[in-house]
């Protein structure tokens, strides 16, 4: 047996599951060889009856026993390859401190002539196990020539190897860790740029429908402008015109008479030389009374065709235009501004039609809030109530959600904000922090608008956008389309919209909002009222 085994090498000792030199070895169905600790628990644990190294499946679990043979055999192997241990030992370096030992020899301890480095993935964490082991000569010799050993990185041998553990899982573990946080942080900007980019678009979508008004309401009052420009200017040719055509009627009459007298003074001019030719005296002194007795020429010297004065007429004109477009701009815009108050009344009556029931829910609201025995309204107090600090609880911050809470389809609901100085209203995931300081924006869950120093509203964007209203409002209005990703909020008494989230991607439950803020000793003690909405026709 000891020439047979001197012909064997580890490779043919070794169970497949654990690397190392059998213990207990069976023999499976298919002809393979494994510890029986090993393939029971990979049977109990892993894949049930079936063999790890060809994937035969086993329809009835097999009942394995020791083979024997083989038993021996490694036995005598492990013994034969102590021995060699054993006689190398002396020729080699025994640890010294500050070395790193072998971690597999058992007696004396030698120095490690390789640490080695496995790659093994947990299917838990998803992170990179290694074997983080140090052998010295003889240890290592045999690993070399075991072809699942081949898989292993050695490295120089190196100390505390053990320091890469993983806390959460009680494994070792390298820079896949490190890796599986990166990526994951990865993914995460990732998706706040995607979102970021959808709300970029909805922006850009609700600024082309406010220029696409914006255009339609401009050429409107330009066109009107500019056909009252064209007939003023038109109304100036024609005086113009006129003015020349009458300075041309009175010349026209004037040359007319004159070539009427200047044909007759040629006619008497021939007659008069006629006369002079005649020798019948009588007959001369006869024509040359009737030549004295025509009546005389028309006294032309101070007869003018004086070209009209045009001075001023320009100035009048653009004078007079300038009165007219006055009154028709005021009168275009106020029809442009009429037809957006219709626009908005149209809008505000089609969102109203998805009213919902709303109402506040106490086990959210931080200690210091009021609520009506209705829950319909919520206000700050001075003292702090004992309640439990549940998980749904505000802690901090001055605000409650609703008991209702949306997943899908449209609602709308409006809340009553007279008196107050200071509020905040919204929608929010399900999923927000509710304790200590919560920071408003989209980001951390909450789409909302709130009012701070009786007269700055501003959209809790990221980053905050400032809002310029014509007025104050008294009630608001707050509408979601939860598959369009939008919410926005309403001047309920102007019809008018303040703001809207666009390109929003809600994929979790969203609860209505309310923040009344602190009461300011008084200044800002008015409730947040949530109201009925009145549908007026």
């Amino acid at each position: 047996m000891s020439a047979a085994s001197c012909l064997l090498t580890e490779d043919q000792f070794l169970c497949s599951i654990c690397l190392d030199v059998f213990t207990d070895p069976v023999t499976t169905p298919c002809g393979h060889n494994f510890c029986k600790a090993c393939i029971s628990e990979h049977w109990d644990v892993d894949v049930p009856s079936q063999c790890p190294n060809c994937n035969k499946v086993f329809n009835i679990k097999p009942e394995l026993q020791v083979n024997t043979f083989i038993s021996e055999m490694a036995a005598q192997f492990r013994q034969s390859a102590q021995q060699k241990a054993s006689s190398s030992s002396s020729e080699q370096q025994v640890v010294k401190p500050g070395e790193v030992p072998c971690d597999a020899c058992t007696g004396t301890r030698l120095k490690a002539l390789k640490s080695c480095l496995v790659c093994l993935v947990c299917l838990v964490c998803l992170v990179c196990l290694v074997c983080l082991a140090s052998y010295c000569e003889t240890h290592l010799e045999p690993d070399l020539k075991n072809a699942g050993f081949k898989r292993h990185q050695l490295i120089d041998p190196e100390e505390n190897l053990e320091d890469g553990m993983c806390v959460k899982h009680s494994k070792l573990m390298e820079l896949f860790c490190e890796l599986g946080k990166t990526e994951a942080e990865i993914q995460q900007m990732i998706q706040k740029r995607r979102l970021k980019i959808q709300e970029m678009n909805g922006s850009v979508e609700l600024s082309k429908e406010g220029a696409d008004r914006e255009i339609a309401d401009g050429v409107q009052v330009f066109t009107a402008l500019k056909e009252s420009v064209e007939r003023s200017q038109a109304e100036l040719m024609d005086t113009i015109k006129e003015k020349q055509r009458e300075t041309e009627e009175q010349a026209e009459g004037f040359i007319k008479e004159l070539e009427q007298e200047v044909s007759e003074l040629k006619k008497r001019s021939s007659e008069v030389e006629q006369l002079s030719r005649s020798e019948d005296q009588l007959h001369l002194l006869q024509s040359f009374t009737s030549l004295n007795a025509a009546p005389p020429t028309k006294n032309w010297t101070e007869v003018r065709v004086r070209p009209p004065s045009y001075e001023g007429t320009v100035r009048r004109a653009v004078t007079q235009l300038e009165e007219t477009l006055r009154k028709q701009m005021k009168k275009l815009l106020s029809e442009v501004e009429l037809k957006r108050v219709q626009q908005s009344e149209v809008e505000l009556k089609r969102v109203q039609q998805s009213e919902v029931e709303v109402t506040l829910d106490p086990d959210t609201a931080q200690p210091k809030l009021i609520l009506s025995d209705d829950g319909k309204q919520v206000k700050h107090g001075d003292v702090k109530k004992n309640l439990p600090d549940n998980p749904e609880r505000f802690d901090y911050c001055a605000c409650v959600l609703a008991k209702q809470s949306f997943s899908s389809g449209r609602f709308y609901y409006e809340v009553q904000v007279k008196g107050k100085t200071e509020w905040d209203l919204g929608v929010v995931r399900e999923s927000i922090n509710r304790k200590g300081k919560i920071i408003l924006s989209p980001q951390k869950g909450y789409w909302t608008i709130w009012l701070r120093n009786e007269n700055e509203y501003s959209a809790c964007a990221d980053p905050p956008v400032l809002l310029s209203l014509k007025s104050q409002p008294e009630k608001v209005g707050v509408f979601v389309d939860y598959e369009e990703g939008l919410v926005s909020f309403y001047d309920v008494d102007a019809a008018a919209l303040i703001y809207s989230f666009t390109g929003c991607c809600f994929k979790e439950k969203l609860y209505p909002y309310f923040g009344p803020s602190l009461n300011e000793g008084g200044k800002n003690s008015a409730p947040l009222i949530i109201s009925p909405v009145n549908h007026t026709e």
